[in-house]
This record gives structure tokens, C-alpha cells and sequence, in this order.
């Protein structure tokens, strides 16, 4: 039975480990065929921010698995507009193409889901 996730992001790239262990979330389950999506809101626009140097943190470099996203059939990836653009943010500053969601349809759109994960 296909279920659609969807996986919210909201904290800063390199906050913990918390991340990478929601990015290993996102490819298992993919991985087993269902469906899997992405919002980014809040902080986590920057999750796929160009040019970011984490080994400078000692942190480990995430931008290699959302690469592997679209290996895993996983395209859906929405950054809500007010967020990106409370940051000084646009799509072309982001390292994969995202689709843009308004905060006001935010709401409208997880009801799309059979399961909602914080990330």
C-alpha cells in the first residue's frame, strides 16, 4: 500500500544530527517505494543553500544525499516563498530546483498527505 510522506524542515542545516537522521528517514523510505516529499520552511531554506562549508563546523556535508534525492524518485521539493524571502533567499540560491509555495496554501497542501513528518 503507497502512502504519500511528506517531510517538513524547518531547523538550520547543521543544527545536530537531527538532519542527516531526517534525510536518512526521507531515502528508507523512498526506498521502499512510496511516495516522499519535501517543505522547507522557516530556517530550513537553508538546508539547500548553495556554498555552504560545513566541515568549517565540523559538521558533516548533507548537500551530497539531497543530491541522491532525485536517484530515490523524490522531486518534490517546495520552499515557501515568505520564508525564503524573510532570508535574503531566491530559488536560484538553492543547490536543486524548488517549487514555491505561499505560506497562506501551506496548509491546503499537507492535507495532500497520508503522513506529515517534522525534520
Amino acid at each position: 500500500m503507497h502512502k504519500k510522506f511528506l517531510f517538513v524542515l524547518r531547523k538550520p542545516p547543521f543544527n545536530g544530527v537531527s538532519v542527516q537522521e531526517t534525510l536518512d528517514s526521507v531515502l528508507t523510505i523512498a526506498a521502499f517505494d512510496q511516495a516522499v516529499s519535501l517543505l522547507l520552511l522557516d530556517d530550513g531554506v537553508f538546508q539547500l543553500k548553495n556554498g555552504q562549508q560545513p566541515e568549517r563546523f565540523g559538521m558533516k556535508d548533507t548537500a551530497a544525499v539531497f543530491g541522491a534525492l532525485e536517484i530515490y524518485d523524490i522531486h518534490d521539493i517546495r520552499g515557501e516563498v515568505e520564508s525564503l524571502q524573510e532570508r535574503g533567499l531566491k530559488p536560484g540560491d538553492l543547490s536543486l530546483p524548488v517549487r514555491e509555495i505561499y505560506r497562506k496554501d501551506v496548509a491546503a497542501y499537507m492535507k495532500e498527505f497520508d503522513v506529515i513528518l517534522a525534520g
